[in-house]
Protein backbone atom coordinates (compact mmCIF):
# COMPACT_ATOMS: atom_id res chain seq x y z
CA UNK A 1 0.00 0.00 0.00
CA UNK A 2 1.40 3.35 -1.23
CA UNK A 3 1.29 5.64 1.75
CA UNK A 4 2.23 9.80 1.10
CA UNK A 5 2.73 12.03 4.39
CA UNK A 6 2.97 15.96 3.22
CA UNK A 7 4.26 18.38 5.08
CA UNK A 8 5.67 21.85 5.32
CA UNK A 9 2.67 23.92 5.26
CA UNK A 10 1.61 26.91 7.88
CA UNK A 11 1.05 30.52 7.63
CA UNK A 12 3.04 32.78 5.94
CA UNK A 13 2.95 36.74 4.87
CA UNK A 14 2.09 37.52 1.41
CA UNK A 15 5.15 37.49 -0.77
CA UNK A 16 6.81 34.61 1.69
CA UNK A 17 8.09 31.40 0.47
CA UNK A 18 7.25 27.82 1.39
CA UNK A 19 8.67 24.16 0.82
CA UNK A 20 6.54 22.20 1.39
CA UNK A 21 7.94 17.31 1.27
CA UNK A 22 6.05 14.45 0.69
CA UNK A 23 7.33 11.40 2.01
CA UNK A 24 6.29 8.27 -0.19
CA UNK A 25 6.07 4.89 1.40
CA UNK A 26 7.31 2.73 -1.52
CA UNK A 27 9.83 0.39 -2.14
CA UNK A 28 11.32 2.18 -5.44
CA UNK A 29 10.35 5.82 -4.85
CA UNK A 30 12.19 6.10 -8.87
CA UNK A 31 9.72 4.56 -10.22
CA UNK A 32 6.89 6.53 -9.32
CA UNK A 33 5.69 9.51 -11.12
CA UNK A 34 4.83 11.92 -8.53
CA UNK A 35 2.82 15.61 -8.46
CA UNK A 36 1.27 18.02 -6.79
CA UNK A 37 -1.73 19.47 -6.95
CA UNK A 38 -4.46 21.87 -4.91
CA UNK A 39 -7.64 22.82 -3.88
CA UNK A 40 -9.23 25.79 -2.71
CA UNK A 41 -13.15 24.90 -1.06
CA UNK A 42 -15.61 25.22 -4.00
CA UNK A 43 -13.36 25.26 -6.69
CA UNK A 44 -11.61 22.30 -8.79
CA UNK A 45 -8.63 20.74 -7.93
CA UNK A 46 -5.73 22.24 -9.58
CA UNK A 47 -2.54 20.51 -11.18
CA UNK A 48 0.65 22.35 -10.37
CA UNK A 49 3.34 20.29 -10.77
CA UNK A 50 5.00 16.32 -12.07
CA UNK A 51 7.69 14.75 -11.69
CA UNK A 52 8.45 11.44 -13.54
CA UNK A 53 10.90 9.17 -15.45
CA UNK A 54 10.77 11.58 -18.67
CA UNK A 55 11.09 14.89 -16.73
CA UNK A 56 9.18 17.81 -14.81
CA UNK A 57 5.82 19.03 -16.07
CA UNK A 58 4.74 22.77 -14.53
CA UNK A 59 1.53 23.96 -14.67
CA UNK A 60 1.93 27.26 -16.87
CA UNK A 61 -0.96 29.30 -15.89
CA UNK A 62 -0.37 32.51 -14.84
CA UNK A 63 -1.64 31.66 -11.43
CA UNK A 64 1.65 29.60 -10.48
CA UNK A 65 3.77 30.00 -13.61
CA UNK A 66 7.44 30.61 -12.69
CA UNK A 67 6.75 30.68 -8.76
CA UNK A 68 6.11 26.85 -7.90
CA UNK A 69 9.21 24.20 -8.72
CA UNK A 70 8.89 20.80 -8.28
CA UNK A 71 12.47 18.92 -7.69
CA UNK A 72 12.44 15.14 -5.75
CA UNK A 73 15.10 13.64 -3.68
CA UNK A 74 15.11 9.30 -4.80
CA UNK A 75 17.00 8.46 -1.87
CA UNK A 76 15.06 10.03 0.51
CA UNK A 77 11.70 9.06 -0.99
CA UNK A 78 10.75 12.35 -1.06
CA UNK A 79 8.62 15.03 -3.12
CA UNK A 80 9.49 18.81 -2.70
CA UNK A 81 7.31 21.80 -4.07
CA UNK A 82 9.24 25.17 -3.48
CA UNK A 83 6.42 28.04 -3.53
CA UNK A 84 7.92 31.82 -3.89
CA UNK A 85 6.26 35.26 -3.88
CA UNK A 86 2.90 33.62 -2.36
CA UNK A 87 -0.79 35.79 -2.31
CA UNK A 88 -3.40 34.92 -0.91
CA UNK A 89 -4.87 33.25 -4.08
CA UNK A 90 -2.92 30.36 -3.22
CA UNK A 91 -4.15 29.58 0.39
CA UNK A 92 -5.56 25.97 -0.34
CA UNK A 93 -5.03 22.69 0.93
CA UNK A 94 -2.13 21.12 -1.02
CA UNK A 95 -1.37 17.59 -2.04
CA UNK A 96 0.88 15.35 -3.30
CA UNK A 97 -0.18 12.17 -5.83
CA UNK A 98 1.67 9.16 -7.26
CA UNK A 99 1.37 6.97 -10.04
CA UNK A 100 3.44 3.72 -10.52
CA UNK A 101 3.15 4.92 -14.15
CA UNK A 102 3.87 8.17 -16.17
CA UNK A 103 3.28 11.66 -15.17
CA UNK A 104 -0.19 13.08 -16.16
CA UNK A 105 -1.95 16.42 -15.83
CA UNK A 106 -4.97 15.01 -14.46
CA UNK A 107 -6.22 14.16 -10.47
CA UNK A 108 -7.65 10.88 -12.21
CA UNK A 109 -4.10 9.74 -13.42
CA UNK A 110 -2.89 9.38 -9.86
CA UNK A 111 -4.59 6.43 -7.65
CA UNK A 112 -2.38 7.20 -4.25
CA UNK A 113 -2.90 10.00 -2.50
CA UNK A 114 -1.91 11.94 0.72
CA UNK A 115 -3.81 13.37 2.95
CA UNK A 116 -2.87 17.42 2.33
CA UNK A 117 -1.10 19.99 3.89
CA UNK A 118 -2.92 23.92 4.79
CA UNK A 119 -1.14 26.46 3.33
CA UNK A 120 -2.41 29.66 4.22
CA UNK A 121 -1.37 33.35 2.96
CA UNK A 122 -1.84 36.52 4.80
CA UNK A 123 -1.97 39.56 2.67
Amino acid sequence: QVQLVESGGGLVQAGGSLKLSCVASVRTFSNYAMAWFRRVPGKEREFLAASGNVGTIQNDADSVKDRFTISRDNTKNTLYLQMNSLTSEDTAVYSCAANDGPAGVTADHYPYWGQGTQVTVSS
